[in-house]
């Protein structure tokens, strides 16, 4: 078994922690979209209150980065889970 078969069976076995990140993220999103609706109507509720503050709430949008690749990876995980349980199927009925 190569690297990358090892590496994708390590993966799929992990799959539910990978879905907990992404979890955790979209859940960090929700204050990030409190502070971006109130930058756009300058409403200053909770933008520019402290400088340190909306660094780390615009910094979230660094963290989608982390979700986007985790989703990818599992889309392609169940692809490739669904593509060998066919050949499979295929194999025993010939």
């Amino acid at each position: 078994m190569n690297a990358w078969s090892k590496f994708w069976k390590w993966y799929e076995d992990k799959i539910l922690g990978s879905i907990i990140i992404i979890a955790i993220i979209q859940f960090i999103q929700i204050p990030h979209m409190v502070w971006n609706a109130d930058i756009m109507l300058e409403a200053g509720f909770v933008s520019r209150v402290h400088p340190v503050i909306d660094w780390f709430l615009y910094g979230v949008d660094l963290i989608e980065i982390i979700s986007i690749v985790n989703v990818g990876m599992i889309m392609f995980s169940l692809i490739k889970k669904r593509q060998a349980s066919k050949k499979r199927v295929e194999l025993n009925q010939v």
